[in-house]
């Protein structure tokens, strides 16, 4: 069934349908890692009383765009155009999602281009880092595997094979949301009436130092340090203190991690926080590229940082800095129509009702340093490391790994 809201976002001379279907590549079964990745390319190159060429030639008649993504716990498809044309388009959304063709000739012009993606993706070392601390830190999870899959699933993938993973597809929970009324949908303000359940994931914390790191070799001159901990899902209100402490550490050039390691040492171009929205347990890292003479520099440095982010609140000043950064970022990401239907279709998916600027600024108001510290503790104080480099370098990374977390 799919369920529909309008969202009355000011007027403006185009239209967005955005389509989020519950489930992405944590559907995907065992052995068939990227099978959703392959179906969701398939679904937008033909439907009924349109082949391929047909469809991509109507949409751009129009000047429109029609967007497809697969997420790790949802598919997203959406439509954008100019609002006299919205009416003939629109309905591609039902088709697509319905009545697509999945022709077996396009599946395997799909899967040799996933199959080339997932080579190239493999070409960076930054890529290859990441995937490895998600493996050790989600092991089986859905969310310790890319979303595209691994080359040795996908070339067995057959087309017979997606033919199934559509019925399982179909009978998923979909949601769509527009800013055009003629959707029919229910009035997005409607939902600040309904209660949602808030749900928080178990972080394994009894695992061994040995088994929170790992590193890749590499004959590059670069050294590619991840360090932390799958954390809290959406739902949870240790959320938005979260994003506190990613705004403190990574928002800006007054972030505690360009001060520390760009301004006041110099030693590094790429670093930053990743810390996406997620269903389950979502992944909180710092990640960083150095190179291999200043390594040790930069993860004495890093040690230094992880213990006061353990044990020491932030100062007032931090945190108040950190908020206001948190709430023009807010601000900036409520300028796109594409963003806020998408980030909204996805919230309402997950459980979570909406909210409106004032309610967030005052939820991240009565946010406290203490707060932050309590969380610090709860899912920091045994991060998981990963590192890309060279041997020797990674070898001694591991004996400080020990002393030192």
């Amino acid at each position: 069934m799919l369920k529909r809201y309008f969202l009355d976002n000011k007027e403006r001379n185009f239209s967005i349908a955005s389509i989020w279907i519950k489930g992405g590549s944590d559907m995907d079964s065992t052995n068939k890692k990227g099978i959703n990745k392959i179906l969701c390319s398939l679904l937008t190159r033909g439907c009924e009383g349109f082949n391929n060429f047909t469809l991509s030639n109507y949409i751009e008649s129009y000047g429109a765009e029609l967007n497809q993504e697969v997420f790790e716990d949802g598919i997203s498809i959406s439509i954008k155009s100019l609002n006299e044309h919205f009416s003939k388009l629109f309905p591609l959304l039902d088709l697509i999602i319905n009545k697509p063709i999945l022709s077996e000739t396009e599946f395997k012009k799909v899967k040799k281009s996933s199959i080339d993606y997932i080579k190239k993706d493999k070409e960076n070392q930054f890529n290859i880092c990441f995937e490895n601390w998600k493996k050790i830190v989600y092991s089986n999870h859905p969310y310790a595997f890319n979303t595209i899959g691994n080359v040795s699933d996908v070339s067995k993938i057959t087309h017979e094979d997606v033919l199934l993973e559509f019925k399982n597809f179909k009978n998923r929970e979909k949601y769509l949301i527009s800013n055009n009324p003629e959707i029919n949908g229910e009035n997005f303000g409607t939902l600040e009436k309904k209660i949602f359940k808030e749900k928080s994931g178990s972080v394994n914390h009894n695992l061994s130092y040995m088994n929170r790191f790992d590193f890749i070799n590499n004959d590059s001159n670069q050294t590619i340090i991840m360090i932390g901990n799958q954390t809290c899902s959406r739902r949870s209100s240790e959320y938005i203190p979260l994003k506190v402490l990613d705004s403190y550490l990574s928002y800006g050039m007054s972030a505690a991690l360009f001060k520390l390691f760009r301004e006041k040492h110099g030693i590094t171009y790429d670093l930053g926080v990743y810390y996406p929205i997620r269903n389950c347990n979502a992944p909180f890292l710092i990640y960083l590229s150095v190179s291999n003479k200043q390594a040790l520099f930069a993860l004495e440095l890093l040690s230094t940082l992880w213990g006061n982010l353990l044990f020491n609140p932030l100062t007032d000043a931090e945190i108040f800095l950190a908020k206001e950064k948190l709430k023009s970022s807010l601000l900036l990401a409520n300028q796109s129509l594409d963003e806020i239907l998408q980030r909204k279709i996805q919230l309402i998916s997950y459980g979570i009702p909406p909210i409106s600027e004032i309610d967030l600024n005052s939820k991240i108001e009565q946010i406290s340093s203490l707060d932050i510290l309590k969380l610090t503790k709860k899912y920091l104080s045994k991060p998981f490391m990963s590192i890309s480099g060279n041997k020797k370098i990674c070898l001694e990374i591991s004996n400080r790994w020990e002393k030192n977390f």
